[in-house]
């Protein structure tokens, strides 16, 4: 008998080389069903970054969306699996500015390893439609959407508080402010006002929340988004500084406690902390105040427990309702990404108000009463009204909220109002790798787009990336200086760059028609394909890039380019993989890489286990012992296979009225398999009980246990368990059932189970005594309790340790187990 030894570095490139030489996993446009697209399945992971090379992240959302990929196209769907590469950023940038090497040339030999290794793992990607974000044929489509955006009025440009390093006279990102100071130099961090670009997502901010119960996500996913978004219902009250002549509108959920406010907070970022502060003589202790508030994150400041610190404006307000002048402080606990950055301060009746009005002897007044007679501020529960107005006072909050909106609005004082935490997404980027903004800055004609036909505005080379008090696109004078579309007046080209997530929020459009010059998508071919059907990757993008995809889709619609409502209609979000119970970090030294696993154990392995350890929308800690445990489960299976294909004749599953009862045994847990992983895989990515459950039937079918089984029923579990088993180690079953069949499993439909082989005629029977597993028997599948007990009691090792002890409680749990309790 020839030995059969499990070779994966054999295998698996045999295979792929079928796969790419047959073009196997790709779809074409071409062959678009006539109907509305109901068999198409749009399966896809969220875009890499590619930097260095793939990590161990990318191999479980790649073997999840792999899984759900081969799972529809044998269950009779046309699957669309492409794959390409968030390009731009900072690493690449910060890298060149470390090396001198150009972005593009890191970017493109990172691009090569992610290429390299998604092959070795298998992937069933559709590389036809491979894109890059950072190629022109990719960002001239970027390029033409921001225009898009630009004419309906979405895209604008204003002042808005940035980050300021001013030694090294750059920008900085929020994740680059580390203590206060730029992690670059350790220079403490300033803030200015500079013109911004920005998408007014705020135009679909309403869209956006309702929208969220039409979609199959997870609900904490669609919880942080709406937290995110943050409406919330109340009145807008204008505060006037009558020294400057400057009204401020304040947003309010409590217009009810208007009379109790004693003193006026503005945000650090505030753009007219700067005029409000000139001439008073506190312009150093304010700008110092500022650009250390600006340095620390907005978990810290707004820490409920942080004590409150704050700097007098020299400046006044008044209050709107009763004519009392208030101070206005600029204070850090104020964030100017919720409201309108300003506040009006009611220290009698909210905690953080009270605690700066302590620190600063700021009056504290009492407008809403303790109905059990308490005199402790701040008092923040329910209670009638005092100290107001005579209209108002003893009304509860309920019913005091319209009535004073009402009398604002009469006033001309204020109106009802609702307030959105979200903000309007600053897209301008002082950085070189990125796309560019398709605007000319015209002295005459003002801001000018480029003309489509001269899309893209091709990104030029540099020699220094270091931004230097601009962008570092402003230095190539050839490039920034051109002549006015409109006027052929000299004129400048903008030199900020976008942010990476705009690339990132229509990538998922472009991938159903890349390869189109004359259009960013053609709208029949882009209406088969979307939405996208199932999206998987990680929660950490759970508000930004989801909810900027979103919008896009949004905006688009409405101009007419496409008919999707949202850009993807089911959400899987998976876990991170652990080792040794940490995050991986280079730090910690506990990083784990794919490609030594995969070089010494094959990517089936690799694939299977990480798929494995736990469900995929948990955390799971990587051991490497239970990787070697998989190899051997997949060496066994194949070497099993490999023997019954040799040495067992082909023949048919005979009729059930046949079959002994070993065969009637094995033929039954394959249909038991193919029902629990069928239910396991659609829909709920049961994956690591789906696994375990063609473990279980492999065991029935090792030469060990087949007992006297017949060819035909062994082949066909075996067959049954390279199947199912297909979508988590892709070569190694491929291979398997080759052997088996004959046949392609990839070509084979998805198995069904028989109901008839379902219902079993009997079921192992676990038997306890004190809790504690003494036997196992077949039993009836229909047996009554007394017949279970009487079975079990039986039993010669139950009987060992029961007699001579009192029984105190017989348990049977029909199905399942009996147990008996003695005492004595």
């Amino acid at each position: 008998m020839a030995e059969h030894r499990y070779d994966p570095q054999e295998i698996e490139p045999r295979w792929q080389q079928v796969w790419a030489d047959e073009r196997t996993w790709e779809v074409s446009n071409d062959d678009l069903a006539s109907d509305n697209g109901s068999d198409k399945s749009y399966v896809l992971e969220m875009l890499p970054y590619p930097s260095g090379e793939p990590h161990i992240g990318h191999l479980k959302v790649y073997s999840v969306g792999d899984a759900v990929a081969h799972f529809h196209r044998r269950t009779g769907r046309t699957v669309l699996h492409p794959m390409g590469y968030d390009a731009f950023g900072l690493p690449a940038e910060n890298h060149a500015i470390r090396t001198g090497q150009h972005p593009r040339e890191s970017t493109d030999a990172a691009i090569r390893s992610f290429q390299k290794q998604f092959r070795e793992w298998g992937i069933s990607i559709d590389w036809s439609r491979e894109l890059a974000t950072h190629e022109p044929t990719y960002y001239r489509w970027t390029q033409w959407i921001f225009l898009q955006m630009f004419e309906r009025g979405l895209a604008y440009r204003k002042d808005a508080a940035v980050k300021w390093c001013p030694n090294d006279a750059t920008v900085l990102a929020n994740e680059q402010v580390v203590d206060g100071r730029c992690e670059r130099c350790g220079h403490e961090v300033e803030v200015r006002q500079l013109e911004q670009w920005f998408f007014r997502i705020t135009d679909y901010a309403d869209e956006l929340v309702d929208n969220l119960d039409n979609i199959a996500w997870p609900e904490h996913v669609k919880t942080m988004q709406r937290n995110w978004i943050g409406r919330s219902e109340g009145a807008e009250v204008t505060f006037r500084c009558d020294e400057l002549s400057i009204d401020y509108p304040v947003f309010t959920t409590r217009p009810d406690t208007l009379f109790g406010a004693t003193f006026f907070v503005m945000a650090p970022e505030h753009p007219d902390i700067e005029r409000l502060i000139a001439g008073t003589g506190r312009e150093d202790e304010v700008r110092a105040y500022v650009n250390h508030a600006v340095g620390e994150s907005l978990e810290v400041r707004g820490d409920a427990d942080k004590p409150k610190t704050g700097v007098f404006l020299g400046r006044h307000v008044v209050n709107p309702v009763n004519g009392e002048l208030l101070p206005m402080y600029v204070a850090d606990y104020v964030l100017m990404e919720y409201g309108t950055g300003a506040i009006m301060a009611v220290p009698g009746h909210d905690e953080r108000d009270h605690a700066f009005a302590k620190a600063y002897d700021l009056p504290i007044k009492r407008v809403v009463a303790d109905p059990e007679g308490g005199e402790e501020l701040p008092f923040t529960g329910r209670g009638p009204l005092v100290n107001s107005h005579p209209e108002f006072d003893g009304l509860y909050k309920e019913e005091a909220l319209d009535r004073i909106v009402d009398w604002l609005d009469r006033e001309g004082k204020g109106h009802k109002s609702v307030n959105y935490r979200l903000r309007d997404w600053l897209l301008s980027r002082q950085r070189y790798w990125g796309c560019p903004i398709p605007i000319i800055h015209c002295e005459k004609c003002g801001m000018v787009p480029v003309p489509p036909e001269d899309l893209p505005v091709l990104l030029p080379d540099v020699t220094d990336y270091k931004p230097k008090g601009r962008s570092p696109l402003a230095a190539a004078e050839d490039w920034v200086n051109t002549t006015c579309p409109k006027c052929d007046a000299p004129a400048r080209r903008e030199t900020d760059t976008m942010d990476t997530f705009v690339d990132s929020s229509w990538y998922f459009l472009r991938y159903t028609d890349s390869k189109n010059d004359d259009e960013a998508w053609d709208r029949r071919v882009l209406d088969h394909w979307m939405p996208v059907d199932q999206y998987i990757g990680g929660v950490e993008h759970a508000i930004l890039h989801l909810l900027y995809a979103r919008f896009f889709i949004k905006a688009l619609r409405d101009m007419g380019h496409l008919s999707a409502d949202e850009p993807f209609a089911r959400l899987f979000t998976q876990g991170m993989i652990t080792k040794d119970g940490a995050k991986m970090s280079k730090s910690k030294g506990n990083v784990v890489a794919p490609a030594p696993i995969v070089e010494k154990f094959g990517s089936d392995t690799a694939r299977a286990y990480i798929l494995f350890i736990g469900p995929p929308d948990q955390d799971a800690d990587w051991a490497d012992s239970g990787v070697e445990g998989m190899y051997r489960f997949l060496s066994r299976l194949w070497r099993v296979s490999a023997e019954a294909a040799d040495e067992l004749p082909e023949a048919p599953v005979p009729d059930t009225d046949q079959m002994n009862a070993d065969a009637l045994r094995i033929v039954r847990k394959a249909h038991w398999a193919i029902d629990k992983v069928t239910n396991d895989m659609d829909q709920r990515f049961a994956f690591n009980t789906a696994i375990a459950a063609v473990r279980e039937l492999f065991n029935e079918v090792t030469a060990e246990k087949r007992g006297a089984a017949d060819p035909g029923s062994v082949r066909f579990a075996l067959a049954t368990a390279s199947s199912l088993l297909f979508p988590f180690a892709p070569h190694v079953t491929t291979d398997a059932y080759h052997l088996l069949t004959g046949r392609r499993v990839w070509e084979e439909p998805w198995p069904a189970a028989d109901a008839a082989f379902l219902e079993a005629d009997t079921f192992e029977l676990v038997v306890q005594v004190n809790g504690k597993v003494r036997d196992r028997v077949e039993a009836p599948s229909g047996a009554s309790k007394d017949e279970l007990l009487k079975l079990a009691r039986a039993l010669p090792n139950v009987v060992a340790h029961v007699d001579g002890k009192d029984v105190v409680k017989e348990i049977v749990v029909p199905g399942k187990l009996v147990n008996v309790v003695v005492r004595g």
